[in-house]
């Protein structure tokens, strides 16, 4: 393996030559496995309290706040398959943000349905909440809890940010109680 310096491997050459080839042939698709753009899944109890309607159309992109259960934290992305993304931030998959791995587990908070394009709006929409929540002053106080103080905070910038867009055709829907 060939190293582009010391501190950052060639991960291409490395996972080219760790892979495994299957010498299976691929499996044909069957008109009913194809996922339409009308598909609605109910998630049952694998999902936990996070069972609710959601549509399987992969042109609906999603922006959605986390926050941590076991230290104060929140984290804002975007994505087209919520729960499979989750899954990736608390580790039970791979693929999720190193950013997030320190405030394993984490539950949804807030989740913003209904963007058609994901560099049109999403990616900009998150981009401006994950801003204003930087720019925005934190409120101190004593008596709320640290999590609730995060839940506001990420909820006034999300107001700010809402301005700044059309949000008439977007679905918010707030999980926990800021």
């Amino acid at each position: 393996m060939t190293r582009l310096s010391k501190r950052f491997p060639n991960v291409k050459q490395h996972a080219l030559s760790t892979s495994k080839v299957s010498s299976q042939p691929a499996r044909p698709c069957s008109p009913s496995s194809l996922k339409t753009a009308g598909d609605l899944e109910r998630r049952g109890a694998a999902e936990g309290e996070m069972s609710q309607w959601i549509d399987k159309s992969s042109s609906k992109w999603s922006v959605y706040l986390i926050a941590s259960t076991r230290v104060p934290r929140t984290y804002v992305g975007v994505t087209t398959n919520f729960f499979r993304r989750l899954k990736q931030h608390n580790g039970e998959l791979k693929g999720g943000a190193k950013a997030s791995s320190a405030g394993r587990p984490w539950s949804l908070a807030c989740i913003i349905r209904g963007f058609k394009d994901r560099s049109e709006v999403a990616c900009k929409f998150e981009t401006k909440w994950k801003s204003l929540s930087r720019k925005t002053c934190r409120k101190k106080n004593k008596d709320c809890p640290s999590r609730n103080l995060l839940l506001q905070h990420r909820e006034a910038a999300l107001i700010q940010a809402k301005s700044s867009f059309d949000c008439d055709y977007l679905h918010i829907e707030w999980r926990m109680k800021p």
